[in-house]
């Protein structure tokens, strides 16, 4: 890709990602690029082919292009108690709520995302083709409705519908294409057994992260470490869905994961799922300025979930999350900081152990 006076939005945020990070605050883009996808005309929709519920691909009048997930429930509406996390529904603003987050934090590794109202009739039946255009109709409350093609959550009775034709949804921002800067996809070390009775196999061997440690890439650089900072990220949210995660090609093994896909997250305000936390628990390793971030969120004045709330109160659907959603937050915090402070103590309980236990589960790699 190169560089030109007139660049779009959308091509300014690919040109401009670098080794450790997806944007830079202070590239001055983040915030056009989020403007352009809440305002910018569509000029052409299509579904996305696979997946277990429905995304649209949307088109702008810029050649720019984003990942457009319906609103399916109110803000209120959580996890149903019988859901096993691999069947539960995505929700859109959980997308919106995933990147503030991961910014928040200091990650950026999440590809933007903005809420945007659109109208049916005037913004999506028009330009829906093929086996998506036969989907709409009018449900009984003569609201319009359509549901596409998916493997599951794809028909009649699981429709997306507008009030009586306004819909919300999220918009994340695609990253470059494969072909301009190709990604690799790596499957995740701590993944679940997406299976209703079997367990994953570190689920049940207590040596797990020993085998993962001595196995590139984890065996070395950094990578072993963003993958404790994703399962922080994905505690914070409630989010068990994390079965792969990419890296782009062209910056080697030494460069972040790109956080993707957080549908299924805040979904169970009031339950902390502490496997989530299994590479943090399992590795006792931490990366310094994560820690940073989150004792200083702990210590106040200005808790995790108050820079959240500033931070989604920029957002066109604002307010994005449900009340408690925030208070779990900052009940998760603590709870991470003290599965930290567990770590040090064991480290200091281990005969042999060394004077330097703090060192050993707190690693200032420079990120």
């Amino acid at each position: 890709m190169r560089s030109r006076p007139n660049l779009t939005s959308f091509e300014r945020f690919q040109l401009l990602i670098r080794k450790q990070s997806l944007y830079s605050d202070q590239d001055g883009i983040l915030e056009n690029l989020l403007r352009s996808m809440g305002t910018e005309e569509i000029v052409h929709i299509e579904q996305k082919e696979g997946g277990t519920q429905l995304k649209l691909i949307m088109d702008f009048e810029s050649n720019g292009q984003a990942m457009f997930k319906p609103m399916r429930f109110p803000r209120e509406q959580e996890t149903l108690p019988n859901h096993f996390y691999f069947t539960d529904f995505e929700r859109h603003n959980a997308e919106i709520a995933a990147f503030h987050l991961d910014r928040v934090l200091g990650f950026k590794r999440a590809p933007p995302v903005t809420g945007r109202l659109l109208n049916i009739s005037s913004e999506i039946y028009p330009l829906a083709e093929g086996q998506l255009l036969h989907t709409f109709f009018v449900s009984p409350a003569g609201n319009i409705c359509f549901h596409g093609k998916c493997s599951y959550y794809c028909d009649t009775s699981h429709a997306i519908c507008g009030n009586p034709d306004t819909l919300e949804g999220s918009f994340a921002a695609f990253l470059p294409p494969k072909e301009a800067a190709a990604r690799k996809v790596w499957r995740h070390p701590w993944r679940r057994s997406y299976h209703k009775r079997r367990k994953a196999q570190w689920e049940v061997d207590g040596d797990y992260c020993d085998l993962i440690r001595s196995t590139p890439p984890y065996d070395r650089g950094r990578r072993l470490l963003d993958v404790v900072d994703m399962a922080i990220l994905d505690f914070l949210m409630g989010n068990m869905d994390r079965h792969h995660y990419e890296t782009f090609k062209m910056f080697g093994n030494d460069t972040f994961l790109i956080h993707l896909d957080h549908g299924r997250a805040f979904g169970r305000s009031k339950h902390d799922e502490i496997s989530i936390l299994a590479p943090l628990y399992q590795c006792c390793i931490v990366r310094k300025t994560t820690l940073e971030k989150l004792i200083n969120f702990h210590n106040g004045p200005e808790r995790l979930s108050d820079a959240l709330k500033k931070s989604l109160a920029q957002d066109p659907l604002n307010p994005i999350l449900w009340e408690p959603h925030f208070r779990a937050i900052d009940r998760r915090t603590n709870i991470i900081l003290k599965t930290v402070r567990t770590c040090i103590q064991q480290r200091k309980d281990t005969p042999n152990a060394s004077g330097e236990s703090v060192d050993e589960v707190i690693i200032d790699d420079g990120f």
